[in-house]
């Protein structure tokens, strides 16, 4: 199962780099939404401000724990490549939360445009970073669905007689 190298390191950088610049835009646009919150609730009335708070807390929470799961994915990628930890380690360790929760779609139209486009992006950035990591699981000669064809297997037979 050594599809190590099937990952470019290149593709690794580019993709750290990305979610770090999403990391800080998603983490200081969720920090000004709450206090503009804050500084709204003196006018407001109580209730509709404490479910407007605890949906975008919630939505922070959720959104910034998806890229840093990514963060925590490809720093794992980038300590291999510099030869910090063995594929033995990577695999044990470098592994993608699964089934990370969506965003609740009728929450998100609650929040502001542009916290909405940071959502989608992380999003995007985590369903990228899922791809790579099945693709990097998948045994070589192996479909989508992990299934190596009969084909497949016998060439590796014959290769390894």
């Amino acid at each position: 199962m050594a599809q190590t190298h099937s990952i470019s390191p290149r593709i690794v950088e580019a993709l750290y780099a990305d979610a770090l610049v999403l990391a800080d835009a998603v983490r200081s646009r969720f920090e000004r939404l709450r206090s503009d919150s804050a500084g709204a609730r003196a006018g407001g009335h109580a209730d509709e401000d404490d479910c407007a708070r605890v949906l975008c807390n919630c939505e922070a929470l959720r959104t910034t724990t998806r890229v840093m799961h990514c963060l925590a994915w490809l720093l794992n990628h980038r300590a291999y490549f510099a030869g910090e930890i063995s594929e033995a380690q990577l695999r044990r360790h470098g592994v993608l939360a699964a089934h990370f929760p969506a965003t609740d779609a009728a929450a998100l139209a609650l929040l502001p445009r542009d916290v909405q486009v940071l959502v989608r992006e992380s999003e995007r950035l985590y369903d990228r970073v899922a791809r790579i990591e099945r693709s990097w699981r998948r045994p070589a000669g192996a479909n989508e669905a992990g299934e190596i064809s009969a084909i497949e297997r016998l060439r590796q037979r014959l290769g390894a007689a």
